[in-house]
């Protein structure tokens, strides 16, 4: 009986804190050109390594991708709008995107895209990001 109670109460201990290292990010991406397609969607940590992948459906020339799971750090993500679903942002003959594409924080590059360090944001709490894709 003492090894029940024991372990109940190790559990109702350790419960609180596995529930708050999950978070969950919510990108909505508003303003694409079209419904055509999908947008593709990667997570990554501080250190650039990718977290997760994510594909989105597009309804009303808007897409809101969910990505649970998360635990309170430092992210950044990158998208596309894949109006072909070729899973490959298209360019032009000079080498400028065709398709609409942005980062996390509605980071922008001046000849490129912006370094790395404008993208992290900290996620410490469930959140809600609304970014808006380059054309």
């Amino acid at each position: 009986m003492k090894k029940y109670v024991l372990l109940i109460s190790l559990l109702l201990f350790i419960k609180p804190f596995i529930s708050v290292a999950q978070l969950t990010l919510t990108i909505e991406i508003d303003g694409l050109r079209n419904n055509k397609g999908q947008i593709l969607l990667q997570v990554y940590d501080e250190k650039h390594n990718k977290v997760k992948g994510a594909i989105g459906e597009i309804i009303n020339e808007e897409c809101v991708i969910i990505i649970e799971n998360l635990k309170p750090a430092k992210y950044a993500f990158k998208y596309f709008h894949d109006e072909n679903k070729n899973d490959k942002l298209d360019n032009n003959w000079m080498g400028l995107p065709t398709e609409g594409y942005g980062f996390s924080n509605n980071a922008k590059g001046t000849f490129g895209p912006p370094s790395f360090e404008k993208w992290i944001f900290e996620l410490k709490e469930n959140k809600k990001i609304i970014c808006n894709p380059n054309y």
